[in-house]
């Protein structure tokens, strides 16, 4: 019999190993750039092998954990980023690097999905919600601990010793996971891959996938394209720039932390749409600001509205197909992920075609969009549940 609160902590640490997965990559890439003299070229080819190794992860973590459960793989996948961000450290040719970081991406898609649905799992519908969301208060605190320590330890140690040491701490909580006892697999007998591959056929899980869609694609959208919308539009210096991000990751890190609160007593649906109208007024703030300060308060509120787009979602996913939620989750977060690339790739086309001032607009579109899909979403939830 597994405890409880001992196998959420697990999740928690993996979850706060993507968040090292998903940001070592653009904190340690300055200094990769400057070590390897690399141009725009060469660093956008070591990039592109991180979501492409998320994308992976994503997909395949699902089926596994429905047939084999949780334990495992959650210790394969912790060792494969630790072995990606440790190969940073020690390697110097260019292409052994790109195969570590698409195993900093293949370990982080696994460990996203896989801390998810581990969570869905062990809760029921009542606290499904509050505990995904400060699971996601874990992710921010892993994205942001990274930064944090080359900022403050930069001066003292060079970027490899700073890994090294994040490694070692990895490691050691590996073997934590090794000592618990984890759930059972749902489907440990025989998993039907028919009915695996009808969900994504199903109604239900198309339209909350594309809930996530849009979402992946906003968060991703702030991370990518504000600061160079700012540089753009504003009279904010660049140093500034890139430290007003840190205010989008901060609402969201506090609205998590606050939600698992929360949402044990309010509904579901009123925290979404409330959120998506906090996040709306975060881009029209955004739209006006001229100082670091405005700009730092729309992102703060962006952040901060955009937050329980992913837990609340996938409470509902895991709500609704509970005996296959490791494969409804791979489904949902690969559609998420498509959601990112695509809609990063059409405000390209989209600056280009107009100018960067659309930005706010083009963010906001994709608000009213989710919110429609939302709508439809949760009367089809409400209506199988």
């Amino acid at each position: 019999m597994y405890n409880k609160k001992l196998v959420f902590l697990a999740a928690c640490i993996g979850m706060a190993f993507f968040g090292v997965a998903f940001i070592v990559m653009g904190s340690v890439l300055p200094l990769l750039t400057q070590k390897y003299n690399l141009d725009e070229i060469g660093a956008s080819s070591l990039v592109t092998f991180l979501p492409i190794g998320i994308l992976l992860g994503s997909l395949i973590f699902g089926p596994i954990v429905d047939r084999f459960g949780y334990k495992k793989l959650l210790v394969v996948s912790s060792l494969i980023t630790i072995i990606g961000i440790e190969g940073l450290t020690f390697f110097d040719k260019l292409n052994v690097l790109r195969s570590c970081i698409f195993l900093i991406g293949f370990g982080g898609g696994i460990l996203n999905g896989e801390t998810n649905a581990l969570t869905s799992n062990i809760y029921d519908d009542h606290e499904r919600g509050a505990k995904l969301s400060l699971l996601g208060f874990f992710y921010g605190l892993g994205a942001l601990g990274i930064p944090l320590l080359l900022g403050v330890l930069s001066k003292i140690y060079s970027y490899e010793v700073i890994l090294k040491g994040t490694g070692v701490v990895m490691l050691l909580s590996v073997v934590y996971f090794l000592f618990i006892q984890f759930p059972r697999p749902k489907q440990s007998q025989s998993l039907s891959i028919r009915e695996s591959f009808a969900l994504i056929k199903a109604p239900a899980l198309l339209l909350f996938s594309f809930i996530l869609f849009f979402q992946s694609g906003m968060e991703g959208l702030c991370n990518n394209w504000t600061t160079l919308y700012l540089s753009k539009t504003t009279s904010i210096s660049s140093d500034k720039t890139v430290f007003i991000l840190t205010f989008f990751v901060t609402g969201m890190v506090l609205a998590r932390l606050l939600m698992s609160y929360i949402l044990l007593h309010l509904k579901s649906f009123l925290v979404l749409y409330t959120g998506m109208l906090i996040a709306l007024s975060g881009f029209l703030l955004l739209y006006f600001s001229a100082s670091f300060t405005m700009a730092a308060i729309s992102l703060f509120l962006i952040g901060f509205g955009l937050a329980e787009g992913f837990p609340l979602v996938l409470s509902f996913v895991g709500n609704t197909y509970k005996e296959l939620s490791g494969t409804a989750f791979s489904i949902a977060l690969f559609i998420a992920l498509v959601g990112n690339s695509l809609l990063n790739y059409l405000m390209g086309f989209v600056a280009k075609t107009f100018d960067f001032t659309v930005f706010p607009l083009f963010l906001a579109i994709n608000l009213i969009l989710q919110a429609i899909i939302l709508f439809v979403a949760l009367r089809l939830f409400i209506y199988k549940n």
